[in-house]
């Protein structure tokens, strides 16, 4: 076939129309944007759009930024994910391999909102293995963001990842607050990952506060565990967590020190260690204890603890005798199913020697009458029972003593 020099004019024109064509299709990065956002849906079997400006760059390292992102499982009515902005930066490479190879430079997310409920719904409808962990050459920035559970959420969260490598040790910074119901937990904390996968040991530092309307306990954290997913959720496996802290509220400023062990579990909404051993260490008028049981928190706090207290603190009311003249430790249990901030009813059995009270009380108005001492009522806000074989009362004995206490305030059946 001969080719003529028509035929050669018109296949020139041809490529410098499609060049133009192709020139002005790469000139308007939406479309650009919604293409490749189109084809990591597909992949990852989500819907995700921009619907704001978009910018990309290809000369030396490709980068894309889309704003106001919205990812989310086909025909699902709750984003798992929204973003004001995310700026990508991958190598060339990573873009030929067509996704074979993760290797990205930084990644940066601007006011992200994770809902963490839909996250878990589409992360459990992935094929078993498939995920892959990415390289980040030049790390992972988080401004302004925010995770939504189940009556609880993180706000106001900043994340800096310097860098992340599969089998090697991951440093991170994050800052937020946790809010849930009336509780607030303000935290700035250092972690550190040996590696990113699950099994992985993770050690936590930082600070930490528990803060309600009338009372703040703020802490310094120490945490270690191994990173935990299966069937019963979410956690850490052999978690250990040991912190000073300090109980504020009014005048009263109580430091001490305490820890907890065991396996932490979140699933279906619900923060949960069971079973849990835990110890408080302080000085008068913090009770030396250490016990056992479990927590959980959801859309209320459960708690079942049963241990020993060393000691009766010398500054709390004294103890008639001869129950006071003992030097016998405090076998008890303690039941609460309430309000985070634990003004709701608890259940106490407590024993020394022969002696035995079952009652019920409010934190709360138990802590305002032991600051209150001598100058409040003689009478704890309790309502319970008290048996004791001996007591002495103005120098009277007393003998078969069977004491109830009625206070109108508690009038909800006793918690089981």
């Amino acid at each position: 076939m001969k080719i003529t020099g028509r035929t050669w004019l018109i296949a020139a024109m041809s490529v410098v129309l499609l060049s133009l064509l192709a020139l002005r299709w790469f000139a308007q990065p939406d479309r650009v944007a919604s293409l490749l956002l189109a084809r990591a849906g597909a992949a990852l079997g989500l819907e995700i759009t921009a619907s704001g400006a978009s910018e990309y760059r290809l000369l030396g390292t490709p980068m894309l930024v889309v704003r106001d992102v919205v990812a989310k499982q086909p025909g699902a009515a709750t984003p798992l994910l929204r973003a004001k902005r995310i700026y990508l930066t991958l190598p060339w490479s990573t873009i030929r391999a067509g996704g074979a190879d993760l290797i990205v430079e930084r990644i940066e997310l601007d006011a992200p909102q994770l809902d963490l409920p839909a996250l878990l719904r589409w992360l459990a409808t992935r094929p078993p293995g498939e995920t892959k962990i990415p390289t980040l050459t030049d790390g992972l920035q988080v401004d302004d963001g925010r995770v939504t559970g189940d009556g609880w959420s993180i706000e106001s969260l900043d994340l800096q990842l310097p860098a992340l490598y599969p089998q090697r040790r991951v440093h991170a910074h994050a800052s937020g607050r946790v809010l849930a119901g009336g509780t607030r937990l303000p935290f700035d904390v250092h972690a550190v990952l040996i590696k990113p996968e699950i099994g992985a040991g993770l050690g936590l530092a930082g600070q930490l506060s528990v803060e309600s309307s009338d009372w703040k306990l703020p802490m310094k954290p120490i945490l270690g565990g191994r990173l935990h997913s299966d069937a019963d959720g979410l956690g850490l496996d052999r978690m250990k967590l040991g912190a000073t802290a300090r109980y504020v509220s009014g005048d009263t400023d109580l430091p001490f020190a305490f820890g907890l062990a065991g396996p932490l579990r979140y699933r279906g909404g619900v923060l949960a260690i069971a079973p849990i051993g835990s110890v408080v260490h302080g000085d008068d008028p913090v009770p030396e204890l250490d016990a056992h049981g479990r927590i959980a928190y959801g859309n209320a706090l459960s708690l079942q603890l049963a241990g020993k207290i060393a000691a009766w603190p010398s500054s709390w009311p004294a103890l008639p005798a001869p129950i006071g003249a003992s030097p016998s430790p405090l076998p008890f249990s303690l039941n609460y199913a309430g309000k985070p901030d634990f003004s709701d009813i608890a259940a106490l059995s407590l024993q020394r020697d022969q002696t035995h009270f079952d009652g019920r009380f409010r934190l709360p108005e138990v802590t305002a009458w032991i600051d209150a001492g001598a100058a409040g009522s003689p009478l704890p806000p309790l309502d319970g029972r008290i048996v004791t074989p001996a007591l002495e009362v103005s120098g009277a004995q007393l003998r078969g003593v069977e004491i109830e206490m009625d206070d109108p305030a508690i009038a909800e059946p006793p918690v089981r």
